[in-house]
C-alpha cells in the first residue's frame, strides 16, 4: 500500500500550528506503519528535516504555494499527476486542502473554518478562496478529521456534513514541554524580560489571535500592577498587517518573533501565565503546552476553548479589553494559580499526539477505499 501525504507546511525554522500538526503526526504515522510505503509531497527543497523512516520518500512539487493561484496550480494539476506516478493508493492532507481533479481517495484534516465566520479578518483573494473552495474539499473528502468537537459541529452545520464522515482526533503536547526549576525559570526570564515575571501569547499575529485587545487589556492590568510584562511570540500572519502597542507599557511588551522548538518550550515553561485570548479557534495548541509546563491559564470564552483548557483555565470575553484585564488580575492571586495548575496535570492527560496518529493512521491504512 502507498500513501501520500501533504507535507508542504514542515518548513524548519518556520514551524507554525499546520507545520506542527504535519510534522508530528506524520513522523508517528510512518514509524508506526512500517510496512507501508509513504510519499511526502512538499512544495519546495527543504533543509533540516527530520528523517521520516526507511519506509518513506520525499517528493518535491513545484511551484510553492505561496498565493491562491498557485494553489490552484499545485493541488489541481501538479498534485494529481504525481499521485498518479507514485500509483497512491490514498492522500492524507494534514491542512485540508485537496485535489478536485484527483480520482483517488483523499482524506483531509480541516483544523476550523474560522474563515466562514470572520472572512473580514483575511485578505479578501484568501477569504474567497477558502470560502468558495473549502465547502468543496469537504465534499470531495472520503473522510474529515478535525481537531475538537467544536470543529466537528461547526463542519457539520456549514457544510451539511453527515457527522459520522468527520471524526475528532486531537492534537498532542511535544514531548519538549515540562516544568523547568526556578534556577532555569530565572535565566529565561533575564533573557526576555530583564528578569520580570511575565504573561505569555504564542501565535501567529492575526487578527482573530486578538493581540490588539490583549495589549490594550494589559495595559489596563499595567495600571495597577507593575510587577509582570507581557511577551509574545509570533509573526504577522499577513503583509500589512497592523497593530498599536500602548504608549503607557510600551518598555512592558515585548516581541520575540519566530522561536525555534527548544526556545519555544522554555518560553512557555517559563511563563507566569499563558493569556491566550483569540476569538476563535479550532484546537489552541498553547493551552495543552502550558498546562505541561505547569503554566496556569487565562482564554477566551468562546469556541473550542472551553472543551480544551476545561476547568484549567480563567475565562475571559475576547471581545472585552476590561474584562481580560480583569482575568489578568484573577490569575495573580497565589490559591488560583496552584488550584489551575493541579487540574492541568490532569487534563493534559487527554492530548497525546501518539494517540491521534494512531487513530489517523489507523484509518489510512485500514479502510477500504475503493
Amino acid at each position: 500500500m502507498t500513501i501520500a501525504i501533504n507535507c508542504r507546511n514542515i518548513l524548519p525554522g518556520r514551524l507554525e500550528g499546520f507545520g506542527r500538526y504535519s510534522l508530528e503526526l506524520t513522523r508517528r504515522i510512518c514509524a508506526m506503519h512500517p510496512n507501508v510505503q509513504f510519499v511526502l509531497f512538499f512544495d519546495r527543497h527543504v533543509e533540516g528535516l527530520p528523517d521520516f523512516g526507511p519506509n518513506t520518500k520525499k517528493v518535491v512539487l513545484h511551484p510553492p504555494t505561496r498565493h491562491t493561484l498557485l494553489y490552484k496550480v499545485w493541488f489541481n494539476w501538479v498534485l494529481p499527476m504525481a499521485l498518479k506516478k507514485h500509483k497512491v493508493d490514498v492522500f492524507w492532507s494534514p491542512d485540508g486542502f485537496l485535489s478536485l481533479r484527483s480520482s483517488i481517495p483523499q482524506i483531509a484534516t480541516i483544523h476550523d473554518i474560522n474563515f466562514e465566520h470572520f472572512p473580514e479578518d483575511l485578505p479578501k483573494n484568501a477569504a474567497n478562496y477558502y470560502r468558495t473552495y473549502f465547502p468543496k474539499f469537504a465534499r470531495k473528502a472520503k473522510h474529515i478529521f478535525t481537531v475538537s468537537q467544536f470543529s466537528k459541529d461547526d463542519i457539520v452545520a456549514t457544510y451539511g456534513i453527515a457527522p459520522e464522515h468527520v471524526t475528532v482526533a486531537y492534537n498532542g503536547i511535544g514531548s519538549g514541554y515540562k516544568p523547568l526549576d526556578q534556577e532555569a525559570i530565572s535565566n529565561v526570564r533575564k533573557g526576555l524580560t530583564n528578569g520580570r515575571p511575565y504573561f505569555l501569547f504564542v501565535g501567529s499575529v492575526h487578527p482573530r489571535k486578538n493581540v490588539q485587545r490583549l495589549m490594550d487589556a494589559f495595559a489596563l492590568f499595567a495600571k495597577e500592577n507593575s510587577e509582570i510584562d507581557l511577551v509574545i511570540v509570533g509573526a504577522p500572519r499577513w503583509k500589512g498587517q497592523v497593530i498599536t502597542i500602548p504608549e503607557a507599557c510600551r518598555d512592558r511588551i515585548h516581541f520575540t518573533g519566530y522561536l525555534d522548538q527548544p526556545e519555544l518550550e522554555r518560553v512557555t515553561a517559563a511563563a507566569y501565565a499563558l493569556t491566550y485570548t483569540p476569538y476563535f479557534e479550532g484546537f489552541g495548541i498553547p493551552l495543552v503546552e502550558a498546562m505541561a509546563c505547569d503554566v496556569p491559564i487565562l482564554c477566551s470564552n468562546t469556541s473550542c476553548l472551553p472543551e480544551v483548557a476545561g476547568d484549567v483555565a480563567i475565562y475571559c470575553d475576547p471581545f472585552s479589553v476590561e474584562d481580560i484585564a480583569r482575568g489578568m488580575q484573577e490569575i495573580t492571586d497565589p490559591v488560583v494559580r496552584r488550584t489551575l495548575v493541579e487540574r492541568g496535570q490532569q487534563q493534559r492527560e487527554r492530548y497525546s499526539w501518539d494517540k491521534s496518529a494512531e487513530e489517523i493512521g489507523n484509518y489510512l491504512t485500514n479502510v477500504t477505499f475503493r
